[in-house]
């Protein structure tokens, strides 16, 4: 009986130092990396073509309306879209820079590398769309050269970036902690930000600004989207004391920034609200990684309900207020964009 009991306590032991050292499929080093079939994942694939598939350019952003409504605006306001552009406009740069310098090394797997690729290429676009804005509705040389270097002029979101680059650098924490960062700097960072020019629309004010939120904040939704599932596929996971403290902080600095540093009540919008709004994003984001929820709020914002940050909106289908390539029955070597934004 004892004999038994030190067998059965031994491979418990076994099977307890293997899951700590036994490296993640998705992060084995894979000799066939380079090749994309055949598919090892369905899921992840899935997510890759549907990123495909909702590819959009700068170019197609109408602003014309824009400059006559910027007119309109209070100083106030013209202040807040301004500097709501420039952290956006730092902020898809450093979600570039992980991607390139940390994630296509760690992650092996082929599709999954794949929708890493094509997320750079539309944090890229998402960069040029922010700086074209800029470049549109400040007309003064020397706010615009402010404003193109914000982490250098604004505390508020150099203390941003500085968060974000602390996990960029992070040589100790694994990849799933790393992973579960960069979700929230993709779901809660950028929440406080989408909700303000939401905000807008609903005034109906600067339709170019807030079509270009649409489409940026549906990609953004799907980077965050692939974030957790790639994240719900990993064998070891990051303890729940882990992932409350990196979501808390990320909820502050984002509350601080949307609440304080940079307040909403310059468009119009309650504080209060918008605390309670960050909160929500950050208990839905810690309930699709799989943990219970940290503040138990509701949506205090219900023109919110008007999107889908949980990335919902079926790209292959819908056509109406989103974006998708052109009909492909059409000529082959003629690429078009669906008129109807």
């Amino acid at each position: 009986m004892c004999k038994d009991i030190k067998t059965l306590l031994y491979i418990i032991y076994y099977i307890f130092r293997m899951s700590k050292t036994a490296i993640d499929p998705i992060l084995t080093p894979n000799d066939n990396r380079y090749v994309m079939f055949p598919i090892q994942d369905q899921e992840i694939w899935s997510m890759y073509q549907k990123q495909i598939d909702c590819f959009w350019r700068p170019e197609e952003i109408d602003l014309t309306k824009d400059l006559n409504h910027w007119q309109t605006l209070t100083q106030e306001e013209q202040y807040f879209i301004s500097m709501i552009l420039a952290f956006f406009a730092a902020s898809d740069g450093l979600v570039l820079e992980n991607l390139a310098a940390r994630f296509m090394g760690d992650v092996q797997l082929p599709e999954a590398r794949a929708f890493y690729g094509f997320q750079i290429a539309m944090e890229n676009i998402h960069s040029h769309t922010y700086s074209l804005l800029i470049e549109t509705y400040i007309k003064n040389e020397e706010d615009k050269h402010k404003f193109f270097h914000a982490i250098e002029n604004f505390p508020c979101i150099k203390k941003k970036s500085d968060w974000a680059q602390k996990w960029i650098g992070d040589k100790r924490s694994s990849f799933a902690t790393r992973l579960v960062a960069f979700a929230c700097i993709e779901g809660i960072f950028f929440s406080g930000a989408f909700c303000s020019i939401y905000w807008l629309k609903k005034r109906g004010l600067m339709p170019g600004l807030t079509f270009s939120n649409e489409l940026i904040s549906r990609d953004e939704a799907l980077h965050c989207e692939f974030a957790i599932l790639l994240y719900n596929k990993l064998l070891k996971k990051v303890g729940r004391a882990k992932i409350y403290e990196i979501i808390k902080e990320a909820v502050e600095i984002e509350t601080e920034f949307i609440c304080t540093a940079l307040p909403c009540r310059l468009i119009g919008m309650n504080s209060s609200m918008m605390t309670q709004y960050i909160q929500f994003v950050a208990d839905r984001l810690s309930v699709q990684l799989g943990y219970e929820k940290i503040y138990n709020v509701i949506n205090p914002c219900e023109f919110m309900e008007l999107i889908s940050l949980e990335s919902k909106t079926n790209f292959f289908e819908k056509r109406n207020d989103s974006y998708a390539l052109a009909d492909k029955t059409k000529d082959e070597n003629t690429f078009e964009f669906n008129e109807d934004f």
